[in-house]
């Protein structure tokens, strides 16, 4: 009895243990430390045999893994407080697109849909690029950067306020791209459609952790990382753009845990893999993040994601006033003209 008490209890100390260190340790533990909130929701069954068997320093040490791995996956189902930001509003979608296998008509009528004013795209193939202009996507987002590619490695950033385009990002033939879209009354906005490669095998770490982290850093320019990470809140190169500044959506408004892959059914040694959460908004600070939803779209692997963001009021100097002792100068937001 005491062996098997320490059989379903010395797993999850070990996981917790893991999970709480600063990297990912090894390639293995990458592809499992994504299904984290599983784990912790399946760890209560060491101290729960513990305190039946009286086992009491299983119990403790139980006790001890539940409430780290609580500490680490809870907090996403609760919603943050949001910054007092009174800018404009954004509405963002990303869609990773397998290998360029949705529709474009889907595409389209998802759009229509749910009307964002950026759209990132992953998966971005040149066949759905002519498709989506044939279907008329220049009627709904007349502006973006696309950088598309047979296969996986393509993305894109469609938008229906004019853009230019920033750097893009590439490691091992995986292009994130990067642009600036004008938002009126928010000036400068940088976009990523993020999507490094998926680490499926030992040989595309590197540049999977590469690929995370040559993504920019908050650095006082209004900044939105979005798309497909690879990646989730229990990933140290996602993390690491957390500690950085900035803030997942769905975290932010307590849906961290609502999985967007595999969307459809996917089977690992004869089991089925449990959805999981790879797909992210990330908002620099000062960006409030209104809501985020998930949404089913046809022939991907992967739910689109939708987040309501309200961008930082563009400022300006203006003189406003001027006394005995000279003009007095304020920071008044002004609209792009």
């Amino acid at each position: 009895m005491t062996a098997l008490v320490w059989t379903l209890t010395a797993p999850f100390l070990l996981w917790a243990v893991l999970r709480l260190l600063p990297s990912d340790v090894h390639f293995r533990w990458v592809q499992l430390v994504a299904f984290t909130p599983w784990v912790a929701a399946a760890s209560p069954l060491g101290p729960l045999a513990a305190l039946l068997t009286r086992r009491w320093r299983a119990f403790v040490i139980g006790v001890a893994a539940t409430t780290a791995l609580a500490a680490c996956v809870v907090p996403r189902a609760l919603p943050e407080g949001q910054p007092d930001t009174r800018g404009p509003a954004l509405r963002v979608l990303s869609a990773n697109l397998l290998l360029g296998s949705v529709p474009p008509r889907a595409l389209l009528a998802l759009v229509r849909d749910v009307r964002p004013d950026v759209v990132t795209l992953q998966e971005f193939t040149p066949a759905l690029a002519r498709g989506l202009r044939e279907a008329g996507i220049a009627g709904l987002l007349p502006y973006g950067v696309e950088r598309p590619v047979e296969g996986s490695g393509g993305s894109a950033v469609l938008s229906r306020y004019p853009v230019r385009l920033d750097a893009t990002i590439e490691f091992g033939g995986f292009r994130q791209t990067g642009a600036v879209v004008r938002v009126p009354g928010a000036g400068d906005v940088h976009v990523v459609s993020v999507h490094p490669c998926a680490p499926r095998y030992p040989v595309r770490l590197r540049c999977w952790t590469d690929g995370l982290a040559a993504l920019p850093r908050p650095d006082g320019d209004t900044r939105i990382l979005s798309g497909d990470f690879n990646a989730t809140l229990d990933h140290a190169g996602l993390r690491a753009l957390l500690n950085a500044g900035y803030r997942d959506a769905a975290d932010a408004t307590g849906g961290g845990l609502a999985g967007t892959w595999p969307y459809q059914r996917w089977r690992f040694l004869g089991l089925d893999v449990p959805p999981v959460t790879i797909d992210h908004v990330l908002a620099s600070p000062g960006v409030a993040v209104r809501s985020f939803a998930v949404r089913a779209l046809s022939l991907s692997d992967h739910r689109a994601i939708v987040a309501d963001l309200t961008l930082p009021a563009r400022r300006a100097q203006v003189t406003v006033g001027a006394s005995g002792r000279g003009a007095v100068a304020e920071d008044v937001p002004v609209p792009l003209g």
